[in-house]
């Protein structure tokens, strides 16, 4: 285990057994008094990586808190939530705990971070250049916790020095001042010279804050404000701090031998200790890893559709099932029979209204499997899709599994993929997902470093930038790098008779954009960057929206309740405690 991580699992055990019930959470996170903290050298160590620790806050591996950065996805397009969730039907309300749950978490990164900041350079008899860096690092978690704050409400109030609950009454800032605090934050992490470009793989400081984590960042800050230029220039600075794409299958690039690949410029630290690691497997698992799991989040048709054919076109179901489109979604339930239907199968499934005329008895399998074939490998790599394979375990010893429907068992020879959605027929996730006897130790075991920021994100987002001030070959040449690395083929402007062909500006922003949706899945990105386009109205709301089985049909049905709620709501709690707090507009409790 590496020393980072040991630090951070007794700061994080330290800072969960001193939470209190007040959302702004002033008090001591850690045993030491205010007082002694940050006094020795190794309470200096421990103090920060108490400021490192509430970067885990939110991870709960009790139950399904819905406020994890990949959780938060199921508000995008490429992930969904198996019940029905107050913010997609219409229903929440400013006393939700999503609101007030994230408000505090962040609060309290913040509040600990200004200790550091403070109480650092005041009391910490640490080597200079020690302190120096450590101060670097606070700051740019506390930029990391206002940016947070601010993609989701807007303009929030702003402390930079420790405060205690009866100090915190200050209104709002605007939205423009909190990314000024960010981007300065970040610019003086930046200038510190004591803060490594990066660290490589086995540093002893590897997990801690680099001034490349501090470009991407601050880049990222200035896609925000639109400073297309500037934010262009901080993502050069990332590949010249010496990040790259991983060079290696892409499925590979998410297990724990490569958490610490050059591709990996800030992650989350999880640990090889039960409750402590990531949730993905618990959540996003199935009951084939080990017999007990819960699909509480899942993957949405509406991004397996954009996954590319594998020559640059766009998948079109037309072409797979002539007519497709034309049925209602439960007429297509029919084309994801498996094999060999018992003859009550199919009662039922006439019951339903299905023409069964419709179905194979044999070939109904590979003629839907032939939907996922030859489409871009980052499908396979992030999906489990309709009778493919996973390798999940049997007692202790390595099991395949097929996801198949109608599911009969996983205890004979046909060994159904399991799930606790038996009813339905869902995708589920690959990605973050343990496989085989020799990752699936047990449900709440995660180890896996979750990534916040990996240069494929970077080298997209610089695309972005260079795209909005106007068409570019360079442009191009960024977004090919993360299709090269799957094999895909390069985007173009040269021979318009090829699907790759781009040819402006505006087709360009949607292919970059399409490529951060399939790339990105399940890694808690899409949500922000659809909020950030302003096109998550139009992307998850569309016309019949919902929680969708694999061919379609809604299980739960969605509403857009107006644009108001781009901007979440200021937790009711707060407002009631704090008076100066103005509520976002169109938010009723």
């Amino acid at each position: 285990m590496k020393k980072f991580r040991i630090l951070i699992y007794a700061a994080g055990l330290l800072s969960l057994a001193s939470c209190k019930k007040n959302l702004l959470d002033t008090t001591s996170y850690t045993q030491e008094s205010d007082a002694l903290m940050w006094t020795t050298d190794n309470l200096t160590d421990q103090g920060m990586a108490g400021v490192y620790a509430a970067l885990r806050l939110n991870i709960d591996q009790s139950s399904a808190s819905g406020n994890e950065l990949y959780q938060l996805d199921r508000y995008g397009v490429g992930s969904m939530v198996r019940d029905a969730d107050g913010l997609q039907v219409g229903t929440i309300t400013p006393s939700s705990g999503m609101f007030s749950v994230n408000w505090k978490q962040f609060y309290d990164g913040i509040q600990r971070a200004n200790n550091a900041i403070v109480n650092i350079p005041l009391k910490s008899p640490s080597a200079s250049d020690k302190k120096a860096r450590y101060l670097a690092e606070s700051k740019f978690l506390r930029a990391y916790f206002y940016f947070r704050l601010n993609q989701l409400w807007h303009g929030v109030p702003v402390y930079l020095q420790p405060f205690t609950a009866e100090e915190a009454v200050k209104g709002r800032e605007t939205e423009d001042s909190v990314w000024r605090v960010v981007i300065n934050d970040l610019t003086d992490c930046i200038n510190e010279p004591n803060l490594p470009l990066k660290n490589s793989k086995g540093n002893a400081n590897y997990g801690h804050i680099t001034k490349g984590a501090a470009y991407a960042l601050r880049g990222k800050a200035y896609l925000y404000t639109r400073n297309w230029a500037a934010a262009a220039t901080d993502f050069s600075k990332v590949q010249e701090a010496g990040y790259t794409l991983f060079n290696g299958d892409y499925k590979l690039l998410f297990k724990e031998v490569n958490e610490q690949s050059d591709e990996m410029i800030f992650s989350i630290q999880n640990i090889a200790v039960t409750n402590f690691g990531s949730t993905t497997q618990f959540f996003c698992g199935n009951r084939s890893s080990f017999g007990s799991c819960w699909n509480t989040y899942l993957v949405s048709p509406v991004v397996v559709d954009m996954y590319e054919n594998s020559d640059g076109s766009k998948f079109d179901w037309e072409k797979v099932i002539p007519g497709f489109k034309g049925m209602t979604a439960a007429q297509r339930e029919v084309y994801f029979f498996r094999d060999g239907l018992t003859a009550g199968e199919i009662a039922a499934a006439t019951s339903r209204g299905l023409d069964m005329t419709k179905y194979l008895p044999v070939g109904n399998e590979a003629r839907i499997k032939a939907a996922y074939t030859n489409r871009d490998p980052r499908l396979a790599a992030n999906v489990i899709t309709p009778y493919s394979e996973y390798l999940g375990v049997n007692g202790s010893a390595n099991q395949v599994y097929v996801s198949r429907w109608p599911f009969r068992s996983n205890t004979t020879p046909t060994w159904d993929l399991a799930t606790d959605t038996k009813a339905y027929y869902y995708y589920l996730h690959r990605k973050f997902v343990y496989e085989g006897a020799t990752e699936t130790i047990n449900r709440a075991y995660g180890p896996t470093d979750f990534p916040v920021i990996r240069f494929a994100d970077v080298l997209l987002m610089w695309a972005e930038a260079l795209n909005e001030q106007g068409f570019s070959q360079q442009s191009l040449d960024l977004v090919n790098k993360v299709r090269a690395r799957v094999g895909m083929p390069a985007l173009q402007n040269a021979d318009v008779s090829k699907p790759t062909y781009v040819g402006d500006q505006t087709t360009m922003r949607e292919r970059i954009r399409n490529e951060r949706r399939v790339e990105f899945v399940n890694e808690g990105i899409n949500y922000f960057d659809e909020l950030r386009w302003k096109t998550w109205k139009e992307k998850t709301f569309a016309v019949g929206a919902g929680l969708q089985q694999i061919w379609g049909n809604n299980v739960v049905n969605y509403s857009w309740k107006g644009d108001y709620i781009y901007n979440w709501a200021i937790p009711q709690s707060e407002i009631e405690r704090n008076p100066n707090l103005v509520q976002n507009p169109g938010w009723i409790n």
